[in-house]
């Protein structure tokens, strides 16, 4: 299993925050029925910037942020096709 760590950066009451959360959800709740995604093992991490000054510093123009690994993916929305090939790609 390769494991693979997605990091979601955002804060409380962000609408475009809980749009990215329910793709990242989604896709990692299929990943065992896709043969490319079924040898990942995922972490899910929320972070939020209210909580980390310089998360805050980095990232207040774009959240939500999704990391992959440590590096970002994107950022406002997230974008499941493009989420799904990045992740098979790591596969």
């Amino acid at each position: 299993m390769t494991a693979v760590t997605l990091t979601l950066i955002g804060k409380p009451g962000c609408h475009l925050c809980e749009d990215a959360q329910a793709v990242v959800e989604s896709i990692v709740a299929a990943a065992p029925a896709d043969p490319q995604l079924a040898s990942l093992d995922f972490t899910i991490e929320e972070k939020s910037i209210l909580d980390d000054a310089a998360l805050m510093d980095e990232y207040v123009e774009q959240i939500p942020v999704l990391l992959i690994n440590g590096k970002v993916h994107n950022f406002w929305h997230i974008d499941p096709v493009r989420l799904t090939t990045a992740l098979k790609g790591l596969a």
